[in-house]
């Protein structure tokens, strides 16, 4: 009996040192360690997504899934090579708080093709990044993406550039939207997920056919949350405001701003695209000094440097349902930014 035992142990640790072995194998010949193109650690917080929302407003609710594929992108799966137009931008560009054909780049998307321009713009869009991010994502997600380079690259901002907090700007780097896990320990733990094959694949197929857990739905209320800010046009601030006094007092987060504008016009061009920048607005009233400042100085900055630029803090006029947090816009205000911007971006698409 004692004999029998033996053996079967023996005849069981073999057989675990052989799957071992043919694990560790399959992992050094076909996995991303010593892939050089490989994402490592970043991007872990966006790729391959879906989670379960509901958009309640005043009219209807809406289910819905939000995805972000396996490169990061919001939306389905798409090959790098066809990707001629991306946006770029925090929350207001990723707008993951509504349906996909509700955001701005969903109602660009649908008048590209109301218009037979051959171009769909996918949304880049990262929570909480400011330009400091947006730089991040040339170092750290661009360049691992092979036969990626897109024709245009749109950038959105303005809004958390005003938030950001200028004295700590340069400790931002990849922490600014989460492109890097701040724990070292969960980084340490990413890095050794996205280089597994195994792993890969699993999460592959996990993302393919899970759809999702209704009990974990996240519901975005814009029914009741709508602030009424007392907002003022561009108009209405130039008249309120002390311009001159309040750019000389923002000088330092305008020269951040401005330097940062620069260095994206810069990578857009190494990476062979056409960077368009568009400003931007809120209604929050602790912004909108120094939003001001900066869509004034980003438009003074385009015409300087001869960058392609879309003035859209000066066109928007609008109404208590354009917000519904002073900052995120609800379907309303997506629609009109979309209706405000699109003639500008066909100008520059069909001079191409």
């Amino acid at each position: 009996m004692m004999i029998s035992l033996i053996r079967f142990l023996k005849i069981l640790l073999i057989n675990i040192l052989i799957f071992i072995t043919l694990i560790f194998l399959v992992e050094i010949f076909f996995g991303y360690w010593f892939d050089k193109d490989n994402l490592g650690p970043y991007m872990r917080e966006h790729r391959m997504k879906k989670n379960l929302y509901q958009l309640k407003t005043d009219e209807k609710n809406y289910n819905y899934t939000y995805k972000r594929n396996y490169y990061g992108f919001r939306g389905e799966e798409l090959n790098l090579n066809e990707i001629k137009i991306i946006l770029i931008g925090g929350s207001t560009a990723d707008e993951r708080y509504k349906p996909e054909e509700f955001t701005i780049v969903g109602l660009l998307n649908k008048k590209l093709r109301e218009n037979d321009i051959n171009f769909k713009i996918v949304n880049a869009g990262i929570e909480g990044q400011s330009t400091i991010g947006h730089i991040s994502n040339f170092k750290f997600w661009f360049p691992k993406l092979k036969n990626f380079s897109p024709e245009y690259i749109i950038f959105y901002v303005g809004i958390n550039d005003s938030l950001k907090n200028i004295k700590n700007i340069n400790n931002y780097d990849s922490s600014d939207g989460w492109i890097l896990n701040p724990s070292s320990s969960d980084s340490f733990n990413d890095n050794i997920k996205s280089r597994s094959i195994i792993y890969d694949y699993i999460r592959k197929i996990k993302h393919k056919y899970y759809s999702g857990n209704e009990a974990k739905r996240i519901i975005y209320d814009m029914s009741y949350k709508k602030k009424n800010n007392k907002y003022l046009n561009f108009e209405e601030k130039i008249s309120f405001f002390n311009v001159e006094k309040i750019l000389k007092k923002n000088r330092d987060r305008i020269s951040y701003y401005l330097n940062s504008i620069d260095k994206l016009a810069l990578l857009s061009k190494e990476l062979g695209s056409i960077p368009i920048f568009i400003n931007q607005e809120a209604s929050q009233e602790n912004i909108q000094e120094k939003l001001l400042v900066l869509n004034i100085s980003l438009i003074k900055h385009c015409k300087k440097k001869n960058y392609n630029c879309i003035d859209l803090a000066k066109k928007i006029r609008p109404n208590k349902n354009y917000w519904w947090d002073g900052i995120h816009t609800t379907e309303y205000g997506s629609n009109d930014i979309a209706n405000l911007i699109f003639p500008e971006l066909k100008n520059f698409l069909i001079k191409k």
